[in-house]
């Protein structure tokens, strides 16, 4: 028999645990001291349905999925369905149980053997059970009395894994609102694309938590994943194809995966993909997903409008290749950093021999016609992130970081024989009979020390494109 002064210190000890903001795990455990020290109880357990999901959750584990796979002994406790219809129904040693719960009923299903005793309590929200809480202790005798004080625990049990739920759902409804006000903010702020997506892929994440976050930019037909660095799921990209102007958005059969285009007016931006082999995407997610595409269509539509009028205001207009302005930034920031880190600096200066004749002979638009030809070869021949710019007139400068004297000096022999070999077209400029010409270049090369700056550095390079054409042009020399 359980004395009732007990039963109170039990309730009121219960009720202390229940009202404190802790983690769950936290929770659970403190919850199971106190029913191994008040009631001689081994072990309590909570496990929560996911009606939306169609699963079980371990409450203690931050309702991480329960597997009754991982239990130690699969005879002690099996339950392999739970689902809320009318009444309840479920399985507890491969024996089904119906019950139809009244707030002002208890029930429990109880398993009493010779050497263990586990006992199932639903956990009941409205009239609705929730969850189960399992409960497990060696042999003992169990009163009525001991029932009915379980079934008050509960009870109030119940309430505070309700009120951490609906918190919890409180607190990503808070964060979706942030999340928007900050978007809000990057529009306003913020232009390059590179800086802006890792922004909003990290906002989605904090309050799509069961979901992994991918986004993508739709650009040269095709879908090029920005954020994060890696996606291996197959499934995911073969929804991605089924993405036109019209679509709101996209599931997967078994709604694990969402695909929700970003679009502006009718041209497709990108898209963001929540992705789950586990959790289905709820509703509340589905309705958070779609004002972010939309408000990060804004965001990525921005940047894209700034990027073209920057690219206009770095490019020139006729080559592609960076512009004179652009050229002087480059090269200041990689001599400082040369500077800074020691690490090799080359730059070469390029010039068509004899431009003023082709012009003077075939006409301008000739010209312009080779000095595009000319750009091609050099972005072809050159590495990614070495800077290639027009400096004006037939002059070209590339910047080569990470570069020593040998390497750059490859690359403009390399450079000096592919414009000899090549045909520039010249079809643009309608010249009856002629369709192309051959050029040659001489290019001037040096290396980067730390006694010259940025704009000496470049004089260097002049000076040996002056020796180049001085000595017989087509040449390459090294000062």
């Amino acid at each position: 028999m359980i004395d009732n002064m007990k039963n109170i210190e039990f309730l009121n000890k219960l009720s202390n645990i229940l009202i404190k903001k802790i983690s769950p795990a936290v929770t659970t455990g403190e919850i199971n001291k106190l029913f191994i020290n008040f009631l001689g109880i081994e072990d309590t357990e909570f496990v929560i349905w996911d009606n939306n999901n169609m699963l079980l959750k371990n409450f203690a584990q931050d309702l991480k999925i329960f597997d009754d796979k991982n239990q130690s002994n699969e005879n002690n406790y099996i339950y392999t369905n739970l689902a809320v219809s009318g009444g309840v129904k479920f399985y507890f040693n491969e024996t089904e149980f119906d019950c139809g719960l009244k707030d002002d009923e208890f029930f429990a299903i109880a398993q009493l053997t010779d050497e263990i005793n586990n006992i199932i309590f639903p956990l009941v929200s409205n009239g609705e059970v929730f969850g189960l809480m399992k409960i497990t202790s060696l042999k003992q005798e169990f009163t009525v009395e001991f029932f009915e004080l379980l079934n008050i625990a509960s009870k109030l049990i119940s309430g505070a894994i309700i009120n951490y739920i609906l918190n919890e759902q409180m607190e990503i409804s808070l964060n979706f609102y942030k999340a928007m006000k900050d978007i809000a903010k990057i529009i306003e702020s913020q232009y390059e694309l590179s800086y802006i997506i890792p922004l909003i892929g990290e906002m989605i994440d904090r309050f799509i938590t069961s979901h992994l976050i991918y986004i993508f930019v739709y650009k040269d037909n095709k879908y090029n994943l920005v954020w994060p660095n890696a996606c291996r799921d197959e499934q995911v990209y073969k929804l991605l194809d089924k993405i036109n102007d019209k679509t709101e958005f996209i599931l997967s059969d078994n709604s694990q995966i969402g695909v929700f285009p970003i679009v502006n007016e009718e041209n497709i931006l990108g898209a963001i993909v929540a992705y789950s082999n586990i959790e289905k995407l709820l509703q509340k997610d589905i309705d958070y997903l779609l004002q972010l595409t939309r408000q990060s269509g804004l965001t990525i539509q921005r940047a894209n409008v700034y990027a073209e009028v920057l690219k206009y205001a770095t490019l020139d207009a006729l080559t592609g290749l960076n512009n004179r302005r652009q050229f002087e930034i480059r090269l200041k920031q990689e001599v400082a950093n040369s500077k800074r880190n020691n690490i090799p600096l080359c730059c070469m200066m390029v010039d068509v021999d004899y431009f003023k004749k082709v012009n003077d002979t075939y006409g301008h638009a000739a010209g312009d016609c080779v000095l595009k030809n000319v750009a091609g070869v050099i972005k072809n021949e050159i590495r990614e992130y070495d800077i290639a710019c027009r400096y004006g007139g037939e002059e070209f400068f590339i910047i080569l970081p990470r570069t020593n004297i040998q390497e750059a000096i490859l690359v403009a022999q390399r450079l000096r024989k592919v414009i000899e070999e090549s045909k520039m077209n010249i079809k643009e400029a309608d010249i009856e009979g002629i369709s192309h010409l051959k050029v040659t270049a001489s290019i001037g090369v040096c290396e980067y020390d730390s006694s010259l700056t940025a704009p000496s550095f470049a004089q260097k390079a002049d000076r040996a494109l002056y020796e180049a054409k001085a000595s017989g042009r087509n040449r390459v020399i090294v000062v």
